[in-house]
């Protein structure tokens, strides 16, 4: 369990709530695995796995035999209505406020998408730059969290650095418009803003005055061509 040790969590001994915000929200099969396999001896969170509607079948199962209990049939995951996903977010919420720095930062790297909308939030950039290392992590979301008015300077940064989500003009706009984004960051990227966005940016008082001017220099550019 390399990754653990790297970020400091042993699923052996994650707390209840850490491994419930797991289950609910990664969806990924190894995770499923490597929680089973580190928890043979602890049957409450074999339970979990066994009653969880989430758990793939094969997990489920294995949970249920080393309980000696039968397989859980109701245990299946029916289309989730909005008032219990909304029900569910919230519950996650709550979860996650008990957590240590290193479950919420393999939470952050490993969940899915409600725990990563949860976590960059959060007030520990450490947590925040670990959710942009979520591999399941779409351009959307991206977008949505390069707006955001509360992400440190630090995750925009990191966010130009990774050309894939830049080739997202969402993306790009998104970050030269944030306030936090430093103007070493934001003007390079101006060249590629289109003119009636840059014409925006030009009258956006929220930004960096070096921004504004070179949105300027470059509108008056472009219609003298």
């Amino acid at each position: 369990m390399e990754e653990q040790k790297g970020i400091g969590v042993d699923l052996s001994i994650a707390s209840r709530e850490m491994i419930e915000a797991l289950i609910s929200e990664s969806g990924e099969p190894s995770l499923f695995e490597e929680i089973l396999k580190a928890n043979i001896k602890r049957p409450e969170i074999l339970r979990l796995l066994a009653e969880s509607p989430y758990t793939p079948d094969n997990i489920r199962e294995e949970a249920a035999k080393i309980l000696q209990i039968p397989v859980e049939v109701s245990a299946l995951l029916e289309e989730e209505t909005e008032e219990a996903a909304a029900q569910r977010t919230q519950t996650l919420l709550q979860k996650i406020q008990g957590l240590t720095v290193a479950e919420k930062r393999l939470l952050a790297m490993r969940g899915g998408r409600e725990a990563r909308s949860i976590l960059i939030k959060d007030t520990n950039k450490q947590i925040v730059m670990a959710v942009l290392d979520n591999p399941k992590i779409k351009e959307p979301e991206v977008e949505m969290f390069a707006r955001s008015r509360s992400i440190p300077d630090e995750a925009l940064r990191q966010i130009t650095r990774t050309k894939e989500w830049m080739k997202n003009y969402g993306v790009l706009l998104a970050v030269v418009s944030n306030p936090k984004t430093p103007a070493g960051v934001a003007v390079p990227l101006l060249y590629s803003v289109k003119i009636k966005d840059l014409a925006s940016l030009e009258k956006n008082r929220n930004i960096a005055e070096a921004i504004r001017t070179t949105a300027k220099k470059l509108v008056q550019a472009r219609k003298g061509r």
